[in-house]
């Protein structure tokens, strides 16, 4: 294996312009990524491996005996961490989703990118898949020389550890993601043993699948080609957003030197090694200007920056630049356009936290037994058989009790007083009994509702009819 000095410096002498160009049938060639090291790589490492060891870790940490996210679809209720949904929480679920989408765009507006080179989880399941197929083919001329060679078993042996490799990371990346929606700790269990419910069988296999061909094979296509961002994030760009850039100024015209050399009078810095090239997960040369394809991930940049060390040039050819221009490096400046992205951004958050807090923690539904309207009771009075849902969106066991509004002659048949645990749902079946010849009308609208013992505020109202018969 070639040493990480003579995989940053030499110039590859297997068609280097394989990795970026289009074969006669217009099919992007395979991209033999090299390994590269640098301030920004680190920068992943600190914003991928919390992000990575989160994913993997949440399934198992559990809150009172539930875990702190779980999305039960079964009883349809969305647990994350003290909080609980409920289907007609959705909406806010669905607003969370919006904001998310807004501090996207707020961040791609100033920073460009940074999302897709820094969190984005096909970028960092692909780097994973990377490090293996590095840790089993080795470098880069390493894997283009093993692909060209004719089938043997030194070559049979390193495929097969290095898909052993991947197959394990899909599996454990399509485990996990089933964890959130059933208990992970009893999945694992029912999945050895072939137990679990189809539907979680299903889904497992489906996600490891997913990722074994999005990270393993399909890579950069998934990001020029199936992700949408990549294709508006124009529009979120203007002049003062920082993105990738190559300094034309500087590094033209390209030619080879020796280290240390001065530069002709006539020759830029860029000593045309494609270093920036082969690094580049997408396949695309940053020199040719700001493209679609470049994703912020900063390799050519780590690779440009050891290659001006190496030569005696200043680092900074390539780098993180405003797009009105590279022949200096700028600070991220606030345009108008951010400024109007982090405003509705700052909005939304605090209608979001306003509604979250002031959510009432209880709801309550009421309906009527509609096979019969009314049903005689002793001392000539009626009774109207209820259903009653009465929901504690809190974390935690509360007492309630149940009362009517609305007769005042009238009273509950059956037990008024019900303890719910939290984030659970209890249906209770009562009588309401009254006198009919106190009613002035067949149908009599009342309220059911709760008080949370130790309050005297209704925590919820429900309303309904009580129905008597005709009296002649």
């Amino acid at each position: 294996m070639t040493s990480q000095h003579d995989d940053l410096i030499a110039i590859d002498a297997v068609a280097p312009a394989e990795v970026c160009e289009l074969d006669s049938r217009r099919r992007r060639e395979k991209i033999y990524t090299r390994r590269i090291e640098g301030r920004y790589q680190r920068i992943r490492l600190y914003t991928g491996w919390p992000l990575l060891m989160g994913y993997l870790i949440l399934p198992w940490v559990s809150i009172n005996q539930r875990p702190v996210i779980l999305f039960d679809l079964a009883d349809r209720k969305f647990h994350i961490f003290n909080l609980t949904l409920w289907p007609q929480d959705l909406v806010l679920l669905g607003f969370l989703l919006i904001i998310a989408a807004f501090a996207l765009f707020a961040v791609t507006t100033i920073w460009g990118r940074l999302w897709c080179g820094y969190t984005c989880p096909q970028t960092i399941w692909t780097a994973i898949f990377m490090y293996i197929e590095q840790r089993f083919e080795g470098s880069r001329n390493q894997r283009i020389k093993l692909d060209m060679e004719p089938p043997s078993w030194t070559k049979l042996r390193k495929k097969t550890l290095k898909h052993a490799g991947w197959v394990l990371v899909a599996l454990v990346t399509g485990i996990t993601f089933v964890g959130y929606f059933v208990p992970i700790r009893s999945l694992i269990p029912d999945l050895l043993t072939l137990s679990a419910a189809n539907g979680a069988m299903a889904f497992t296999l489906l996600f490891s699948v997913a990722t074994y061909l999005n990270a393993g094979y399909m890579r950069e296509k998934v990001c020029t080609q199936l992700c949408p961002y990549a294709r508006f994030q124009s529009v979120m760009f203007d002049q003062n957003t920082l993105v990738v850039a190559y300094d034309t100024h500087r590094g033209e015209p390209r030619g080879s030197r020796k280290r240390f050399a001065q530069r002709g009078e006539h020759q830029g810095d860029c000593i045309d090694c494609e270093l920036c090239v082969q690094v580049c997960p997408t396949g695309i040369d940053i020199r040719n200007g700001l493209q679609y394809e470049c994703i912020g991930c900063a390799l050519c940049i780590d690779a440009c920056d050891s290659i001006m060390a190496k030569m005696g040039s200043p680092k900074g050819l390539v780098s993180y630049s405003s797009g009105e221009g590279s022949s200096r490096r700028r600070s991220p400046v606030i345009s108008p356009k951010a400024l109007g992205y982090g405003t509705a951004l700052v909005i939304m958050m605090t209608v979001f936290a306003g509604t979250l807090l002031t959510r009432n923690i209880v709801e309550l539904t009421a309906s009527r037994d509609r096979s019969q309207l009314y049903v005689p009771a002793p001392g000539e009075l009626v009774d109207n058989i209820y259903e009653l849902h009465i929901t504690n969106r809190d974390h935690s066991a509360h007492r309630f009790e149940i009362g009517v509004q609305g007769l005042d002659h009238g009273s509950i048949i059956g037990n008024t007083t019900v303890t719910i645990p939290g984030g659970e749902m209890l249906e209770v079946d009562l009588r309401y009994r009254a006198n009919p010849r106190l009613l002035r009308d067949v149908g009599t609208d009342i309220e059911f509702t709760v008080i949370m013992e130790g309050s005297s505020t209704v925590q919820a109202v429900a309303p309904s009819r009580f129905i008597r018969p005709s009296i002649n």
